[in-house]
């Protein structure tokens, strides 16, 4: 049996809050502060309009060495508004997805014009999403694998 940290051997929470916060940390506040047209019209709709249980989300939520723009930890997903800065960017998006899909979220990625002009469509597909369950790969079910010719 280990022993119990005395009381100013604190391990869960630094002692010295004078340290400066983490430049990624800086960065998420200041994207909270200044969100674009697009993330500033889907965050209303989504506290406002998508009215799901278990659908509580958050802005600019950090992953690891990525920032999220909306997450939903109950629901376990993760919304993406790209804009067209993210073209180039692409092969960067889809490492922080696999590392974000690797902690057990699903990635929804929208671009700005489809928030824009398209409100409702990106609002019922977060809906499809929130209320369908991931199948598992492969499907307990069977028939999502590989057969040969002939077995």
């Amino acid at each position: 049996m280990t022993k119990a940290p005395a009381s100013d051997e604190r391990i869960w929470a630094p002692l010295d809050r004078t340290q400066p916060r983490s430049a990624l940390r800086t960065y998420a506040k200041r994207m909270r502060a200044e969100p674009t047209e697009a993330e500033q019209k889907l965050w209303w709709h989504l506290r406002h309009r998508l009215g799901l249980e278990g659908t509580h989300f958050r802005r600019q939520v950090r992953f690891g060495n990525y920032i999220a723009d909306f997450v939903s930890h109950g629901a376990k997903i993760v919304i993406e508004v790209d804009g067209g800065q993210h073209g180039a960017q692409a092969l960067a998006d889809a490492a922080g997805s696999r590392f974000i899909e690797a902690q057990g979220y699903r990635v929804l990625r929208f671009w700005n014009n489809d928030v824009l002009r398209n409100t409702d469509g990106v609002l019922e597909e977060i809906r499809w999403v929130v209320t369908t369950t991931p199948t598992p790969n492969p499907s307990p079910q069977g028939g999502g694998e590989l057969r040969r010719a002939g077995t």
